[in-house]
């Protein structure tokens, strides 16, 4: 990012002879947010320092798990020149004056790693500055190293508490004379940091949405239609009413999006009819439920089943395609020639729910006019605009607290529960705690949408694949795909074979669908992978070194090398393969009968990763992944080494989980309801995880989602290489495969 203008400082007292040093910039910087965003940021909100010399740093983004807490202060503190243990964590409160605080696309890294080392680097100037004049010397001749300053010249030293109340009072530093350290000298980025509130989650402190308690709150169950777009005709609401510990009973007629389905992610998605019970405690509110009787109008998706969709998928793909999404070369010249080998596959993956370990849940208090929430959202200042908007008031008349949450993976991205509790606050006029069950979380998601893709490949005489066919049947309206529904045409091998030809037809669906960990990725990069390892099994190829000669074969010329490029760069890639192939021995070692490995990459996200998964399968077809090898390119920097580390084994355990996994529909109801019909990898099935970075000469690049897309194939190969049998349907429990 450049910063070419001046910015000017303003700094001011606090309590204790500190200051709180504060920038603002001119020309708007371009921070974290929805595409277009752009926020001015202001360190006066991120930095203070007291007399005794704490630093206090404000970290803007939610907390889900993925140690945002430590990830961004960190990059501040380590320009700041402190020690981290001198540091203290607070969470921000939610507005503009923090730039975008979205929690998503792995995009906190890239979207901070500029402006919050600046934020640090113009607050220790100043102090620099305040020093340099009381001792009456040059600021070039100061220096600082854990929160103190020294003239090494006159052997002189200031702490940095001792220089606050002075340093409120210089000038300040225009941002482009700011400069930053070499990272040599990292200190704190690049060293494991401890989670800010790992004590409190060991000792069980209440900090998570589901604990947040406010005076005279009450507790909030909430029915929703089971078949998308349904309506309440009925409902026993007196006899709920009378029920022991019921305050209120009441029909909702829902909402509607927003924006046209299926763009609804950052106007918010509105909700759904139903009926709301809310009860002096939850187990009130929840009891009562289970004595609800409600008469649906289902409307028009009562019928949808998952059955018929898959069997329009396949009328549809022996159809000529909807659009032609990407041509290159002559296909279909290729299929053709009598010298080729063809090689033809149908891939279906299903609809997946989050699940996280945390349901929905949302605290909201309404009261004189304004609303007051505790929220988990991943997409807080977009869900505060979709409150504003619903209750008709002013978004200043809306104060929103992040609050931790367990487990988000772009489930708490979409406001629903927000609305819903603003919406039961203002009705009853009192606190509200809306909390889901699990049964509502599993059956009203924004789920991982399935589909359906046909491939075919052209196999020279050499082993070269010479032509690349996929047919995607997919799910959306018009023109458009449904959220997270569609297809990146230029995904690898797009690029690297001459001839090529991505199709798309559509089909419609009466089912909400959004972003999941490493949205379109994580089921995207198990077909391609999968169907590229059969075409280099077809070749009589190694199918790590198939992949190698590959990316050697770029159709564009010179491949693009820009980081922050989208498409994919063969030369990062290749060195992920190559690490992983090392590490996991391919090729060198000799396994016993029913074990073997399988290799895959991804890029998404910005992160490069390939992984082998060294997999055993017994006569009963149950499938032990033994170990996993994961490596990673995501740039120059790893900021905090044991939370990527944790981040990419939990991704591998994720991927695994959705090898398990589907949501299906009958009648128009979602049929799965809880974890034993939707599972969860249990612990002793986890395998061994290595995990490794290749450091590359790029800016870094964010964690949260590249690690997960390559697990899947590299089972789903594992699997093919020890027992000739291919899965081309997920969950692989439909093809007799289960985790052991």
């Amino acid at each position: 990012m450049k910063i070419n203008r001046r910015f000017f400082l303003r700094a001011s007292v606090i309590a204790g002879g500190g200051f709180m040093v504060g920038l603002h910039p001119i020309a708007k910087l371009k921070a974290q947010g929805p595409p277009g965003a752009n926020q001015p940021l202001s360190p006066a909100d991120f930095v203070s320092i007291s007399s005794d010399g704490i630093a206090t740093i404000v970290a803007k983004n939610q907390e889900l798990g993925q140690g945002a807490l430590n990830l961004l202060p960190m990059m501040i503190a380590e320009e700041l020149d402190v020690d981290w243990k001198t540091v203290r964590v607070v969470r921000s409160g939610v507005g503009p004056q923090y730039g975008g605080q979205i929690t998503g696309g792995s995009t906190a890294t890239p979207s901070n790693w500029e402006p919050m080392r600046r934020i640090g680097a113009a607050a220790r100037q100043m102090i620099v500055a305040a020093a340099a004049q009381t001792w009456g010397v040059a600021a070039e001749e100061c220096s600082t190293a854990s929160g103190v300053v020294y003239h090494r010249a006159s052997s002189r030293s200031l702490r940095y508490g001792e220089l606050a109340a002075k340093a409120a009072t210089m000038p300040v530093p225009a941002f482009t004379s700011l400069k930053l350290k070499d990272p040599k000298d990292y200190k704190i980025i690049g060293t494991t940091t401890a989670g800010i509130e790992t004590k409190e989650i060991l000792t069980g402190k209440p900090i998570f949405g589901i604990d947040v308690t406010v005076p005279g709150m009450l507790y909030a169950s909430f029915e929703k239609t089971p078949v998308l777009g349904g309506k309440v005709v009925s409902a026993n609401l007196d006899a709920i009413k009378s029920m022991k510990g019921v305050k209120h009973a009441f029909v909702v007629e829902g909402v509607p999006m927003a924006n046209p389905y299926p763009n609804y992610l950052f106007e918010g998605p509105g909700f759904e009819a139903g009926v709301a019970i809310v009860a002096d405690s939850w187990w009130a509110a929840q009891s009562a439920r289970k004595k609800l009787e409600v008469k649906w109008d289902f409307g028009k998706w009562a019928t949808q089943e998952s059955e018929a969709n898959a069997r329009r998928a396949d009328e549809l793909a022996a159809q000529p395609a909807g659009r032609t999404l990407r041509k290159e070369g002559d296909p279909e010249a290729a299929f053709q020639r009598e010298d080729v080998k063809v090689v033809q596959a149908r891939y279906e993956f299903p609809f997946i729910a989050h699940a996280t370990l945390e349901p929905q849940n949302c605290t909201a208090h309404f009261k004189d006019g304004k609303m007051e929430i505790w929220s988990t959202s991943q997409f807080p200042a977009p869900g505060r605009t979709t409150v504003a908007r619903l209750l008709g008031i002013p978004e200043t008349d809306v104060t929103l607290h992040m609050v931790r949450a367990g487990g988000g993976f772009g489930r708490r991205a979409y406001n629903d529960s927000m609305c819903e509790a603003a919406w039961i606050s203002k009705t009853v006029g009192a606190p509200v705690k809306l909390l889901w069950s699990r049964e509502d979380d599993i059956r009203h998601d924004y789920y991982r949408c399935g589909g359906f893709q046909y491939f075919k490949a052209a196999i020279d005489r050499g082993g070269k694949l010479l032509a690349w066919k996929n047919h995607f049947v997919a799910y959306g309206e018009g023109d458009a795909f449904v959220h997270d529904g569609g297809f990146n045409a230029g995904e690898f091998p797009a690029g690297y074979v001459e001839n090529l030809l991505v199709q798309a037809s559509k089909m419609p669906l009466g089912l909400k669908t959004g972003a999941l960990r490493a949205p379109g990725s994580n089921s995207i990069a198990w077909v391609m992978q999968s169907f590229i390892d059969e075409v280099a099994h077809a070749a009589g190829a190694d199918p790590a070194q198939f992949r190698l000669a590959l990316l050697k074969k770029s159709t564009a010329g010179t491949a693009p090398v820009d980081p922050r490029a989208r498409a994919l760069n063969p030369a990062r890639m290749s060195g992920v393969l190559q690490l992983a192939m090392e590490k996991s021995g391919w090729g060198q070692r000799t396994l016993r009968p029913g074990a073997a490995l399988g290799i895959a990459f991804h890029f998404s996200h910005g992160g490069y990763f390939a992984e082998v998964a060294e997999v055993a399968v017994d006569a009963k077809k149950q499938v032990t992944v033994n170990k996993v090898w994961v490596v990673g390119d995501i740039g120059s920097h790893v900021i905090n080494p044991s939370s990527a580390e944790n981040q990419v084994q939990g991704a591998v355990v994720d991927g695994l989980s959705e090898m398990i996994q589907e949501i299906t529909l009958k009648n128009g109801h979602v049929v799965q309801s809880n974890y034993h019909d939707h599972s969860m990898l249990r612990m002793p099935q986890a395998p061994a995880i290595e995990v490794s970075f290749l450091k590359t000469n790029n800016p870094p690049t964010g964690l949260g989602e590249p690690a997960l897309p390559p697990i899947l194939p590299a089972v789903a190969n594992a699997i093919f290489s020890a027992t000739g049998e291919r899965i081309r349907t997920l969950p692989m429990t439909k093809q007799g495969f289960r985790f052991a």
